[in-house]
């Protein structure tokens, strides 16, 4: 998120100081701000970050993984256009994640039910794997995660599984050197291989309103999302209410 421009130099040095296990989670472009999350070290609210790439404006929603927020991650998963699946590869996380009750199998299915076709799978912590980036590990990871994708819906051959390291930064932004058996896309350049999705703009216009704000000298402001339709800048637009009795 640093090196992209989403994260000022100060909020980078801050989250520096807090250890190895935030920073590989902030590497991703996952940051808990809130003090309750840093203490317990799980994400609990939706957070947005904003990047650029080549090719795309990317916000980022960091939905919390924990299943004690799962109210927060479906939330956040319906607004996505594409799912980062992030998998612990370290020996015993990963088993943990992908077991029957397991979070990497929840989120992925989840993700399929709320419409997000879209998927790129990282191998996280690479550098903590046994021996150290290990080939080996991430080709039994891509095994396991593509047979249990193929079930929920999605297909693995269109999907890129990305060998990553959040805290060393490997293969994030740039190719690294610890990882030169593979020869697939960074994240980064996997999120520019995304397919943009086509929303219905030939439809009439629907904006489901999230909230509305009252701002001094500007009046109301209604926020949505445009589910059908579109908008233009300038226009002219009345909402209609209906009151039942």
């Amino acid at each position: 998120m640093y090196q992209l421009a989403g994260m000022t130099i100060l909020k980078m040095n801050n989250l520096r100081s807090i250890g190895k296990e935030q920073l590989s989670i902030v590497a991703l472009g996952s940051v808990d701000i809130l003090g309750t999350q840093m203490k317990r070290g799980i994400t609990i609210d939706i957070a947005l970050w904003k990047f650029e790439t080549t090719k795309y404006y990317c916000t980022v929603i960091d939905a919390p993984g924990h299943r004690d927020f799962i109210k927060k991650m479906i939330t956040g998963t319906s607004q996505a256009d594409c799912a980062v699946l992030i998998i612990d590869s370290t020996t015993g996380d990963f088993e943990a994640g992908i077991s029957k009750d397991g979070q990497t199998r929840e989120h992925a299915l989840l993700a399929f039910t709320l419409g997000v076709k879209q998927m790129i799978s990282c191998c996280n912590k690479m550098e903590a794997t046994t021996p150290k980036y290990s080939k080996a590990r991430y080709d039994e990871i891509v095994k396991e995660v593509s047979s249990y994708l193929k079930k929920v819906g999605y297909n693995p051959d269109k999907l890129a599984f990305v060998p990553i390291s959040g805290f060393e930064g490997d293969n994030m932004i740039e190719r690294s050197t610890n990882l030169d058996w593979y020869k697939g896309p960074t994240l980064l350049e996997a999120l520019d291989n995304i397919s943009e999705p086509k929303g219905p703009s030939d439809k009439p216009l629907r904006l489901p309103l999230q909230d509305v704000y009252k701002i001094g000298g500007i009046g109301t402001v209604p926020v949505g999302r445009v589910e059908t339709g579109f908008i233009k800048p300038g226009g002219c637009y009345l909402w209609t209410h209906r009151v039942d009795h």
